[in-house]
């Protein structure tokens, strides 16, 4: 061990006294100075703005991070590239050879010499590690710290290929060039062949960037430190077996098999490291934002058995990319959370084209023939067409007409179970943690089905025509309809009981009333405790109120109104009140982040206290400059005008109320809704200028509470704590001034330094 270390000193003393290290360390000071100093910049300008900016720590350093760790590989020839080549080429590894040391202990000791270089370049990140801690409030130290050991352990990979390189030849330049495209090879592997199974798998393994972002992420896995010990070990041993074959004479049959020997090692460590059962994870975020949320957890340790999740990409529709072939190992990273809790998920993916249904086709190929579309298409991505099933042999495994053909998953237990997972028309796409563990729980337990009331003019649940309620209730495509957040869905006429299994009665804008026998077969559902949710409409008093008033709500007379310059004036805004944080988290965030409900046709809401239930106000609207119009009906031609001898009353109105009783052991829930439009098909995507609409909240949070938070799944998480930075603008110069410029000054003086000592000497 002496010997190694007094070669790692010999070497690094070399490196020093050359312009080369001092070089790259200014050059690497300066770049991520440049880098680190433009963020703290933004991020203050955020706060002087008046933003509230969160997660500090990791947008301090994530940029940081991904620019280095891109570029990084570009810099090692320069440091490896004399590592022996100069000791070959000047005649010193003939000294080295008579000197009593053994080839390992040459190559570790020169090896051990880079990992010391690379514990100085990690300084220059520790320092803006520790100057965070003191300038950010809350700073996560763990966090970032394990993207720093990401990037040591890169460095010490990329410096044991650059190793193995320098032995092959006693030219530098050969040496430096082969280490560059050996680099290159390992950044961009992920992305060639990756149309041929094995291929894929083995050069996604070979990945280095991918197994670092693990790191920079702020996860710790088994699989990436068996990468970052196995990977360096393979070409430090290359590099021994290479100088070995320098002195000892051998057949080069002898010299591939000890190279092959030690490449199946690795393999044999790669292949059991990257079993999903053998897996081992730490997360080091704060917030534990790389792992399953405890609720997720839950459900996912009531799978028991197989799980298959089959993705069914039709090459005809807009997603079909996201599943071809060199983009599958990409594609499975969404579950990479899931297999952490169950590795024997599996993964499969079958190709199809067929017509895609519901949808408006589009493009320069849209006038052409299926099948020569679809051949096209192929063509253009050069896909090989004879992956894809045709309609008539995707229809013998599967019949994806009510997924209107799209790009769809179907997850399925070992005991036959089975739930689509879809993708979404939002700028997300895919389903997020909320959908799939929705999906999931669907199949381990009974969650609550809605029922909607028909029969008198309700709102349709199956038209998209703008006043129905096909997205809110039942639309695959939006992320918040009920049947996407594990609710099931069905119409209910009063011709006979309420079924059993509806757990959610919606009476949504009735346009006639009930007969009497429907009304008591109402009364029957509300008298053994189901819950409801009931929706009225300016105009409707007299259809609802009846069904409302045993609760001791009324529906007000007439529409409340707002006049304002940009919008019609019977367009009113609500917000959640304090208190109904204590029905749903969402309305939290509705009132957090500031959204407003958006009511166009409003009616108000009054209640009393005197009928059992417990009351709560869950929207209202502004406090002034709100009243409930009783003569103006044209509100787009005519002008409102606010007239008390009429009866209209100027105040703030409730618009969305909770209640809830007891009911033995369980707890009677209602939710009474003032306007029927503000969930409808167009007003859930209806954007206005100047508001923040958050109607889908409605949805969100009243059956969260109706379902006893069944369902959505809640997929919280602990919010930010890191959301200052206490530097103002003049601390913000400093800083830029100090590490831009002062510390690579300081480094190059130094150098000058070390030259002049040197030089004299």
């Amino acid at each position: 061990m002496r010997m190694i270390y007094k070669i790692a000193k010999t070497e690094l003393q070399m490196l020093f006294y050359s312009p080369v290290a001092w070089l790259v360390l200014i050059i690497f000071t300066f770049q991520c100075g440049l880098i680190f100093t433009g963020t703290v910049t933004m991020i203050e300008k955020q706060q002087a703005m008046g933003y509230d900016p969160s997660y500090i720590s990791s947008n301090l350093f994530s940029r940081l991070f991904g620019e280095v760790y891109r570029y990084f590989f570009l810099y090692i020839p320069l440091l490896t590239m004399g590592l022996v080549s100069k000791d070959l080429a000047g005649g010193t590894m003939k000294l080295l050879y008579s000197s009593p040391m053994t080839n390992a202990q040459i190559v570790l000791g020169k090896y051990l010499s880079m990992v010391l270089f690379a514990l100085v370049l990690v300084s220059i990140l520790v320092a803006y590690m520790i100057f965070s801690l003191f300038t950010v409030e809350h700073f996560d130290v763990l966090q970032i710290f394990t993207g720093i050991l990401g990037f040591f352990l890169l460095i010490c990979t990329y410096a044991a290929v650059g190793l193995f390189f320098s032995t092959l030849s006693s030219y530098q330049i050969i040496s430096a060039v082969a280490t560059l495209v050996f680099l290159t090879f390992l950044n961009y592997v992920d992305r060639i062949w990756q149309d041929v199974d094995f291929v894929r798998d083995v050069t996604f393994w070979l990945s280095l960037p991918r197994h670092a972002w693990t790191f920079i992420s702020g996860m710790i896995c088994s699989e990436e430190i068996a990468y970052f010990i196995t990977f360096p070990a393979m070409f430090v041993w290359f590099s021994i077996v290479r100088l070995s074959s320098r002195v000892q004479r051998s057949s080069w049959v002898q010299g591939l098999m000890k190279y092959a020997g030690v490449f199946l090692l690795m393999g044999l460590i790669a292949y059991v490291s990257s079993r999903p059962a053998l897996m081992g994870y730490l997360d080091m975020t704060r917030e534990k934002s790389l792992t399953l949320t405890p609720h997720s957890q839950e459900i996912v340790k009531k799978l028991n058995g197989g799980l298959t999740i089959t993705t069914y990409s039709n090459l005809l529709d807009d997603d079909f990319m996201k599943a071809l072939p060199q983009y599958q190992n990409s594609d499975m990273y969404q579950f990479r959370e899931y297999l952490r809790f169950k590795p024997e998920i599996k993964m499969k993916y079958v190709y199809y084209y067929d017509s895609v249904m519901n949808t408006k086709e589009k493009g320069f190929l849209s006038d052409l023939p299926m099948e020569k579309r679809a051949r096209q298409i192929a063509a253009s991505f050069k896909i090989k067409f004879s992956r894809y099933l045709n309609p008539e042999q995707i229809k013998q495994i599967i019949d994806l007409t009510p997924e209107d053909n799209r790009f769809v998953r179907q997850v399925e237990r070992e005991s036959g179970e089975k739930m689509f997972l879809r993708q979404f028309d939002d700028m997300m796409r895919d389903p997020g943690e909320a959908e799939i563990s929705a999906a999931f729980k669907r199949m381990v337990m009974e969650l609550p089905t809605v029922g909607f009331l028909t029969g008198h003019g309700e709102r349709n649940i199956n038209r998209y025509r703008d006043r129905d309620y096909a997205s809110f209730a039942q639309n695959k495509r939006f992320r918040y309809a009920l049947l996407n957040q594990g609710f099931d869905v069905k119409e209910v006429m009063l011709n006979e009981d309420v079924p059993a299994l509806i757990n959610i009665l919606v009476i949504a804008d009735m346009q006639q009333p009930l007969t009497g026998e429907e009304m008591e077969r109402l009364q029957r559902y509300i008298d053994r405790g189901g819950n409801l949710f009931i929706v009225g409409e300016s105009g409707r008093q007299a259809l609802m109120n009846p069904l409302v008033e045993q609760f001791g709500v009324e529906f007000v007379e007439g529409v409340l109104v707002k006049p304002t310059e940009d919008f019609q004036p019977d367009l009113v805004l609500s917000q959640p009140t304090e208190e109904a944080r204590e029905l749903s988290y969402f309305f939290g965030t509705m009132k957090d982040w500031r959204m407003s409900a958006t009511m166009p046709g409003a009616t108000g809401l009054t209640y009393s206290t005197d009928k059992g239930f417990k009351v709560m106000p869950i929207l209202l609207t502004d406090s002034t400059g709100v009243w409930n119009e009783l003569e103006t009906t044209n509100f787009i031609d005519s002008t409102v005008c606010y007239n008390p001898a009429r009866g209209e009353v100027e105040q703030q109105y409730t618009t969305l109320l909770g209640l809830s009783r007891p009911m033995g052991k369980r707890e009677q829930k209602i939710v009474i809704l003032g306007d029927a439009d503000c969930i409808s098909n167009v007003e859930l995507f209806k954007p206005r200028e100047g508001i923040e609409g958050g109607n889908f909240y409605i949805i969100l949070g009243s059956f969260q509470w109706l379902s006893d938070g069944e369902a959505p799944v809640d997929v919280r998480r602990p919010k930010s704590i890191d959301n200052k930075l206490f530097l103002g603008k003049t601390g913000v110069a400093v800083t830029g001034i100090v590490f831009k410029w002062m510390v690579p000054i300081g480094l190059l003086l130094a150098a000058i330094f070390v030259w002049f000592r040197r030089r004299g000497r």
